[in-house]
């Protein structure tokens, strides 16, 4: 399956930070919903840095297990 460019256009991205965030932004984590098969992902303190892309499955069960633990 071929992915446009516009799908992961991700300058033009909202990007939401964790609920579990330190109120003075330290070591948090940001994500970009939105993307219909992949989860965006970057550092919240480096917003310029490099973005990680999951497969929304396994963003899913990473998730699911972060709840369980």
């Amino acid at each position: 399956m071929k992915t446009s460019t516009r799908e992961y256009d991700l300058p033009s991205t909202a990007w939401l930070k964790s609920s579990y965030s330190a109120g003075d932004g330290g070591d948090c984590l940001e994500v970009a919903p939105g993307h219909p098969t992949h989860v965006p992902v970057r550092d919240s303190k480096n917003p310029l840095g490099p973005k990680l892309k999951f497969r929304a499955e396994a963003w899913s069960a990473f998730i699911e297990n972060l709840k369980r633990d």
